[in-house]
Formats: structure tokens, sequence, C-alpha cells
């Protein structure tokens, strides 16, 4: 395959990559976000839509206390769907930004009883943000190493939320008809009600991947989160008694990828889908990723 048909399909397995990943969710809880992997491909000019959504199952079920005569529920962040809509554009190629929104289906934060503890609000707008990635070492041919950094900004919509900034790298390497993509992230929670939990998060999203053919890709994806590094931050009532919540998803995905028009101006699809799965009690059994993505 050539190095440049190379190029062209790892830009377009962008639907693979973790723009808005962090969600900002209850204050004490980790900062778990979208399934997808950031890469280190930017073509000046270049514009995409991309549709990132997931789908869990069998979620955790809600820990309750009853303290001094009041109920008090564990911080864990549980969704039922979550649905982003980014736009990605290359500015030189060294250089590339996204800005999106994204839609959830998140647990109830404050239950009026126990018997709501493992209730779910309806599908909202929750946050918007932006990101931008710093390619320091490309990725030039079908045998090549890469390097990149990546900052984000997610803006949470709801009165008293905190918004979160997260910095990490990109590590990526092509190897024939092989892949791997690593991304590694520190989550800085910001603002939200008092008292705030000051906390810092690692958070990891990575792939490993083949061509099988011009048009199919086959992955194994990872995606994870250790809520609080060290004794950071400021525990909160919830997180005292029951503790932080880390969670990890590993699964299968497969992706299409063709040219709807003719020649280099030709709009380009992406479509995949697959499952992740949990790896510990506080993650959801099963969680359905699907994707869209459209180059222009």
């Amino acid at each position: 395959m050539p190095p440049t048909t190379l190029r062209s399909q790892w830009r377009r397995m962008g639907a693979l990559s973790v723009f808005l990943f962090i969600p900002a969710w209850a204050l004490a809880g980790p900062s778990i976000g979208q399934f997808e992997v950031k890469d280190l491909e930017s073509e000046p000019g270049s514009l995409e839509f991309q549709s990132q959504n997931a789908h869990m199952f069998g979620q955790p079920r809600r820990a309750v206390k009853e303290e001094n005569g009041e109920f008090e529920y564990d911080d864990n962040s549980v969704t039922k769907q979550r649905h982003a809509m980014e736009l990605e554009f290359g500015i030189t190629p060294r250089w590339k930004s996204r800005v999106g929104i994204e839609f959830e289906k998140e647990r109830i934060d404050d239950p009026d009883s126990p018997a709501q503890a493992n209730a779910y609000a309806d599908l909202k707008l929750t946050e918007i943000g932006g990101e931008l990635i710093a390619i320091i070492d490309p990725i030039e041919d079908n045998d090549d190493w890469g390097f990149g950094l990546v900052t984000e900004y997610e803006h949470a919509l709801e009165d008293g939320e905190a918004s979160t900034l997260l910095f990490g790298s990109i590590i990526q390497t092509n190897q024939g008809p092989w892949w791997a993509n690593v991304n590694l992230y520190l989550v800085k929670h910001l603002g939200g009600d008092r008292p705030r939990d000051e906390k810092l998060d690692f958070a990891y999203a990575s792939q490993f991947g083949r061509h099988l053919s011009e048009h199919w890709h086959a992955t194994i994806e990872a995606y994870g989160t250790v809520d609080r590094l060290g004794d950071s931050g400021r525990r909160n009532e919830e997180a005292r008694l029951f503790g932080d919540h880390d969670q990890h998803r590993l699964g299968p995905l497969l992706y299409y990828t063709t040219e709807l028009g003719r020649g280099d101006d030709g709009t380009a699809l992406l479509v995949g889908a697959g499952f992740l799965f949990g790896l510990n009690d506080n993650t959801p059994n099963t969680t359905f990723k699907w994707t869209v993505e459209v180059e222009f």
C-alpha cells in the first residue's frame, strides 16, 4: 500500500480517535469521555465531520449508605448513551484542531430517594469543547514512529458541574499493515460547586489495528481512567464513603472506508462499530461503540 494512501486512511481512521474525551461529571467521579483515539495526521485545509456514539449496557449498581439521617450515593460516572458531533480541521502539517458538542443520558446526580439511585435523566446537551493537537514528529511512511501533544478544554453546560482541562501525548507507529496508537492524558477538574475536588485523573485511549484490505480495518481498542492520582484533591463525603472509581474497557471493532467521489477532491466516508467490555466492577459490562466520519 503506498505511503500516501496509508496516511490518507490513517486520517480517516480519526473516527477511532477521544476529542471531547472528558465530559464534566459529578465532582468526585472519574473522567469518562468518548471512546476514540487521536492520531497524528493533519492536512492543511482539510475538513472532517465526525459522529462518535456509545451505548452502555449492564451498568454497575449504585452504592447507597445512610449517614446522619441522610442518604449518600456513590459518584461513579455512568451513562446509558453518549453522542458527540465534531468538526476537525487541519491548520498546517503540524497543527490541527477540533470543536464539538456532546449529548449524554446520565445517571441522576442527586436522587430524591434510594428508589431513584439507578435512574437516568433524559438525553440532553451537556458539553461544548475544543482541542488543539501539535504534531511534533509526524508519521512519514509505512514503517515509522510519531509523537504529538494534545490539549483540550471541556465546558460543562449544567450549573454546578465542573469543566475539565486535559493535556497529554499521542504515540503512534505504522509497521506494514499493522499500526498502534496510544494516548496518555492528565485530566484536571475546573470550577463547579464548592467544596470542589481539585483532584488529578489519569486517562488513556489505545488502538491496535490491521488493514485487512483497501476498505476494511480491524482493531482492538482499550480505554480507561484512574480516578484520582495519589492523594490529589479533596475527597467529598461520597468519595470518603465509597472510594474512587477506576474504569477500564477493552474490545474489538471493525471499520469500513470508501471514496464517495472521484479523484483527490472526492468525499471520503468511514463507518465503524464494535463492542468494548468492562474489565472491573466499576465499568458497565458492555459498551456498543459506533462512528460515522465524512471528510470533505
